[in-house]
């Protein structure tokens, strides 16, 4: 049976590589980038009569298309970011898309790449249909894998105001109206270099950025002594050390990237002064906090939303539940609640299948997920 309109987008969008760098310089430059896969979108988002633009960074931009309708009860802003994560230790061909048993093989297609297909599929039935009776805006957003730089430079451009905005993640097609934020924090650790044949000349960064670590490891602990009724506790992870240049070399410095997931109402304030605190009670010496950065608020949307119970209404309209969860991940949905528009989490896929070495989402979910959004923008 011949692929829908819809499963052939996805196939392409997979074929096209967007890899966000993550702030390293070991990817290879090939599948680095956004342009590409924006491009394509936009200059399909083009043929359908949209008034299209790219967005931010000339390197790794965001999408923007405008879908306008008179007398408009609304407008809601579709996200559906447009980067992925790295490709390292994928067993399958990352950008080689293959549907196999009612799943679609390849880096983004769950995580969220199936999340566009939908919603452009959607746009497409309802324009050919003259049924659109919302504005809609319809972004690809680049760098929500790490600091959601294109979200906010999308949110500063945008010729509207949303009334509320779906951001495509795969939640199972579920409705996510909460999840933690993320903060990320840079520690230094600085030392002075010697030869490793005298070690006490000089003052090892390593080792002082391991009594970091075991401050910050305590500090985890506490904070899951605090608990928020659906989302849990805030968490704390060291993701990222790096240091030394040879082994027989003191070293005069190493980093430390941390992962600080908050609850609502946390900043980066807070959990500055929490790392710091920590520091001091373990008398970590050398080491100072470099950064400290909100990534992605958190999303703390009511159950009775006018966005939640008109995304719910579609669902059902297709005989899918539509039941309320909540999310463990960040996501672009809190960075547009910072900024005063409302909204949700919802899209095809399982999330427990992203960022895997063998990544694939659901054919019928990106089907049910398409049906679901053209009722929500025809209605």
């Amino acid at each position: 049976m011949p692929a829908s309109p819809v499963v052939r987008d996805l196939c392409d969008y997979v074929a096209i590589p967007s890899v966000n760098p993550m702030r390293r310089d070991d990817i290879d430059a090939s599948i680095v980038g956004e342009r590409r896969y924006a491009e394509h979108v936009r200059e399909q988002l083009r043929g359908l009569g949209l008034d299209t633009e790219l967005v931010g960074d000339a390197a790794r931009p965001s999408v923007v298309a405008y879908a306008s309708v008179a007398a408009a009860t609304g407008t809601l802003l579709i996200a559906s970011h447009l980067d992925t994560v790295p490709v390292d230790g994928m067993e399958i061909d990352p950008f080689d898309p293959r549907i196999d048993g009612g799943r679609l093989y390849g880096r983004g297609s769950c995580d969220t790449k199936a999340g566009m297909a939908a919603a452009v599929e959607a746009l497409r039935r309802v324009l050919a249909a003259g049924r659109l009776r919302s504005n809609v805006i319809l972004v690809g957003e680049s760098d929500e894998e790490l600091s959601s730089t294109g979200m906010r430079e999308v949110l500063g451009s945008l010729r509207q105001q949303p009334d509320w905005v779906i951001a495509t993640e795969p939640t199972s097609l579920r409705v996510v109206t909460r999840h933690k934020g993320v903060v990320h924090s840079r520690l230094l650790a600085r030392g002075r270099s010697c030869h490793a044949s005298a070690p006490g000349e000089g003052r090892n960064a390593i080792v002082a950025l391991a009594r970091a670590v075991l401050a910050l490891d305590e500090l985890a602990g506490r904070l899951a002594g605090r608990h928020d009724e659906r989302l849990g506790s805030p968490t704390l992870s060291p993701g990222v050390i790096r240091g030394g240049s040879a082994p027989n070399i003191v070293p005069d410095e190493a980093a430390l990237v941390v992962d600080h997931r908050t609850l609502p109402g946390e900043t980066e304030a807070d959990v500055r002064t929490a790392i710091e605190e920590a520091l001091r009670a373990h008398d970590v010496r050398d080491v100072e906090i470099d950064w400290c950065r909100l990534e992605k608020a958190a999303l703390l949307t009511p159950d009775d939303h006018p966005a939640v119970l008109e995304l719910r209404r579609a669902l059902r309209a297709h005989g899918l539940d539509g039941d309320l969860d909540i999310a463990a991940f960040g996501t672009d949905a809190g960075v547009a609640q910072a900024a005063g528009i409302p909204g949700v989490v919802f899209g095809p896929g399982d999330i427990a299948q992203a960022h895997t070495a063998r990544e694939f989402v659901d054919v019928a979910q990106v089907e049910s997920a398409a049906d679901a959004l053209e009722t929500l923008i025809g209605a």
